[in-house]
């Protein structure tokens, strides 16, 4: 009857002890594929950074609306990078951390578990020379008495460490179960802040891009193909390929408002001095008629 409740219950450990194996395994690899999904995330907002200085280094070469839209883009790319690093230090407190703790309580069990298993093979040490000194002498009353004690005595502890093993492992079974819960959703609530933060920047970035006038930089580069002095320098070129009389008469009469004055002026005198002398003209005439 005894024998039959020791296997009993060492088939009741064996199970605890997968219990706690079986956390021990997952969790453990849990911990490690969540540790590197953590790192990826850091390691993408590095690299996301690189991008941001790169991004407002290249806007600081290119056209003012251009040159605006790019900066734009890079400061809200580079607030991001702030919600994102948030995540990186949510992520590593609320679900690695908690993963990780159950390192050092998988510990602990295995230690109940130890304590336990060290009682029932007492108990089993015990019973079996129990039987041994029922066989080898069963008229000793006083050393089948003494066995049996030890054997209450063993029994008796291997009850209570299982009895401590039980509650233990139901209470680890209990926080396993509302620790997953609680993990698991604090690792999709980190997930929806950072993605819906990350929307509403990915929205204003797209905004600023939109808002380039193409048009207008594009009128900005082709003027600065052509500095402020390009005008008179082509008018230059222009002279200087024109013929000796066209820069005879453009220097007498059309190189300017006061040369054209000028000229009305002499035209002006001409007219003035042939009208003089055709009045000359006539009072000699009058004169040698008397």
């Amino acid at each position: 009857m005894l024998r039959r409740s020791l296997e009993s219950r060492d088939a009741q450990t064996r199970q605890l002890q997968d219990a706690v194996t079986n956390v021990e395994k997952h969790f453990g690899e849990l911990c490690q594929i969540f540790a590197a999904y953590v790192r990826k995330t850091a390691r993408l907002r590095d690299k996301a950074d690189l991008l941001v200085n790169e991004i407002n280094v290249y806007a600081s070469t290119e056209t003012p609306h251009l040159k605006q839209g790019l900066k734009n883009f890079a400061d809200e790319f580079a607030k991001l990078q702030d919600y994102r690093q948030a995540e990186v230090e949510r992520l590593e407190a609320k679900v690695v951390e908690p993963l990780k703790a159950y390192g050092t309580i998988v510990k602990m069990k295995r230690e109940d578990l130890k304590a336990t298993l060290t009682a029932r093979n007492r108990e089993a040490k015990q019973l079996t020379q129990l039987e041994r000194t029922r066989q080898r002498n069963p008229s000793d009353r006083h050393v089948i008495s003494q066995a049996e004690t030890e054997l209450q005595r063993a029994t008796m502890d291997a009850t209570r460490t299982t009895r401590h093993l039980e509650e233990t492992i139901d209470n680890f079974e209990k926080q396993k179960i509302k620790d997953i819960k609680n993990i698991f959703s604090e690792f999709i609530t980190i997930e929806m802040l950072f993605h819906g933060k990350a929307l509403e920047v990915y929205t204003a970035a797209y905004q600023n891009i939109q808002k380039i006038d193409e048009d207008e930089d594009l009128e900005v580069f082709r003027n600065s193909l052509y500095p402020p002095d390009y005008s008179s320098r082509l008018d230059i070129v222009r002279a200087n390929s024109k013929s000796p009389l066209q820069r005879s008469l453009s220097a007498k009469c059309t190189s300017g408002t006061g040369q054209l004055s000028t000229c009305r002026l002499r035209k002006d005198q001409q007219v003035e001095d042939d009208d003089k002398d055709d009045e000359d003209l006539d009072v000699t005439e009058d004169e040698n008629q008397f």
